[in-house]
């Protein structure tokens, strides 16, 4: 029952009741309504920090299960790099060591991580570390995945053109050396037979008569037929080819020619002639095997020539040899 109020009429010698004004009870409702709310609002802030509803446990439970799934997900992301990591092992060290083509650099493999931080966006999110780091781990088995993908492209065409590259590369004597009496100085420091010097041969020399054949040692391309007859320096008479696969071969101290620049020849066609032109003290053909522009020991090319017997043989007496013939 609502309270009444009265006040005092010394006019009257009374009590009169006294009413309550619209504006009064206006401000008594919207006290009472504040005051309601307040008490509302911290209620709400008390049981939301002492208590967890429905969908803030089913958020906090769909959270730890994305940790679980980041975390699984990290493991099989090592375990795929591990792989990956043996594939590009095999390879640069066995299928490019077998088609003689040159590894993929490490810093091609593991290029474009650097630089701008890409990933500026995710930092902001809770387990931020997490999350960055597996984006970061993706890109980077995204990026080595491919290279390796174009590798194996490559690769495979080099398979598909390995019969060609047999047939280019040297791998026969350029004379006909039957039980290698025409074996002569080596690959090595020799002594100069002109200059009395110790100088390093890059080559092979093979003896024999002037104007016998010499053949070429791989399919290729005429590249080089120049010199002079008369000059006696050098390698006189020359003819060079191109095997292609950073593969060509030298021929010199020629007496003649059998072939013209830009042609085409098959492993065994002549050349040309065995001849003493150039820096020669006598009649010999003077060969030399460059891979990417350097020359290499010829001896480790004449395997569809010799048998292991006949290469260990023909080794000890380019070895034995103490002077060139050029």
């Amino acid at each position: 029952m609502a309270k009444k109020k009265y006040k005092f009429n010394p006019d009257t010698l009374s009590y009169e009741r006294v009413g309550i004004s619209i504006k009064e009870k206006l401000t008594k409702i919207l006290a009472h309504f504040a005051s309601s709310f307040a008490l509302a609002l911290l209620f709400v802030v008390v049981f939301l920090n002492m208590y967890e509803t429905p969908k803030t446990k089913s958020l906090e439970r769909e959270n730890k299960r994305l940790l679980t799934q980041y975390e699984l997900m990290s493991k099989d992301l090592e375990k795929i790099d591990k792989v990956l990591a043996e594939l590009e092992q095999r390879d640069d060290n066995i299928y490019r060591v077998v088609f003689e083509a040159e590894p993929i650099p490490s810093s091609v493999r593991k290029a474009g991580f650097g630089g701008t931080n890409k990933y500026s966006e995710l930092e902001d999110m809770s387990n931020s570390k997490m999350v960055i780091a597996t984006a970061r781990k993706l890109d980077m088995l995204a990026k080595e995945a491919y290279i390796q993908s174009k590798s194996y492209d490559e690769v495979l065409e080099l398979a598909l053109n390995k019969e060609k590259m047999l047939a280019s590369i040297p791998a026969i004597q350029p004379v006909a050396n039957k039980n290698l009496k025409r074996t002569a100085s080596g690959w090595g420091y020799r002594m100069h037979p002109i200059y009395k010097v110790r100088k390093f041969h890059y080559g092979m020399d093979f003896t024999a008569p002037t104007g016998t054949p010499v053949y070429a040692t791989g399919d290729g391309k005429v590249i080089e037929v120049s010199g002079s007859s008369r000059s006696r320096v050098g390698f006189g008479l020359v003819i060079k080819i191109d095997h292609g696969y950073d593969y060509e071969t030298l021929y010199g101290h020629l007496s003649a020619f059998d072939v013209k620049r830009g042609q085409q020849v098959k492993r065994g066609d002549i050349i040309g002639y065995v001849g003493n032109t150039g820096g020669s003290t006598a009649p010999h053909l003077h060969y030399e095997v460059h891979k990417n522009g350097r020359a290499i020991n010829p001896a480790f090319y004449y395997y569809k020539d010799l048998t292991p017997q006949e290469y260990d043989k023909m080794i000890a007496i380019s070895s034995n040899i103490g002077q060139t013939l050029d």
